[in-house]
Order: structure tokens, then C-alpha cells, then sequence
């Protein structure tokens, strides 16, 4: 973690991975067993869960939450108030179901991301957007209940 910073005010758990040059906010917690790329940056109340997987150069608002065992690609920009939802799924033993994030994916403000939904590399998705399904490849989505807009060009 050469390079990293770490604000005295985060809680970084014992087992949690930071890459070289990422910044961790005031406040934030990350817990045991996230791995979270290089050059990273959340800003300030992130709570990044165990087992989430985060690429490299992926940025953060504030007051996002990652629910456990999430994966979030490179080059991703998070804007605040993020929240990636998981639930338990009954017929698999109270496994938690989670969505993951692509490359190169644009989220606005206040999203949340429903239990099981993944979004592909090259997306946006609008502000105070609720997203129920997939997002596809280069795709633009934005409402609540989030509705395809047009692919990206």
C-alpha cells in the first residue's frame, strides 16, 4: 500500500487490502477482506463491506455503501449517497445475492443499486435512479424505477 493515504478518523480492518496511492476518506470503513485496487478515492462515510472487490482508479462520493462480496471494475465514477444493495436468497441457504459494476461506469448521485442487478462496462446511470435490472453494455439509464434512455454512441 506505497503511497496510500488513510485519514486517522477511517477504520481500515485487519485483512482489508488497500493499492498503492488510494485515498481513504474521513470516516470511512473498510472492512475484513476487501481488496480495493490502486489509486483509488472515497471521499468521506463509505462503507466498503467484506469481500468487495474494487478495481483500479475507481472513485467515491460520499456516504456509499458496498454490500458484502460486491465487484466493482476500474476507471468507475461514483458519485455520493451510492448504495449497492444485497438481500438473502432463501433456496441458497441465506446466501446473500449482490450486483456488480463494470468498467469505465458512471453513476450519479443518490442511485441504489437493487439486490442481484449488475451493470456493464461503459454505462451511466442518472442521478437519484433506483435500478431493478440489468444495464447493459454502453447503456444509459435514469429514473425510478430506472428505464433504458438510449445506448450510449
Amino acid at each position: 500500500m506505497k503511497g496510500a493515504i488513510i485519514h486517522p478518523t477511517a477504520y481500515v480492518e485487519e485483512g482489508a487490502q488497500i493499492g498503492d496511492g488510494t485515498e481513504v476518506g474521513p470516516f470511512c470503513i473498510v472492512r475484513k477482506g476487501a481488496v480495493i485496487g490502486s489509486n483509488c478515492k472515497f471521499t468521506a462515510y463509505c462503507e466498503i463491506r467484506s469481500g468487495v472487490v474494487i478495481g483500479d482508479y475507481t472513485t467515491f462520493g460520499s456516504r456509499c455503501t458496498i454490500s458484502a462480496n460486491a465487484k466493482i471494475g476500474s476507471h468507475a465514477s461514483i458519485k455520493y449517497g451510492f448504495v449497492l444493495t444485497d438481500t438473502p436468497d432463501l433456496a441458497q441457504g441465506n446466501q446473500k445475492v449482490v450486483g456488480s459494476i463494470g468498467d469505465r461506469v458512471l453513476i450519479g448521485a443518490n442511485v441504489t443499486l437493487m439486490p442481484g442487478v449488475s451493470i456493464d462496462d461503459d454505462a451511466t446511470i442518472g442521478a437519484c435512479s433506483q435500478v431493478r435490472h440489468d444495464v447493459g453494455k454502453g447503456e444509459v439509464w435514469f429514473g425510478n424505477p430506472a428505464k433504458l434512455h438510449s445506448p450510449k454512441s
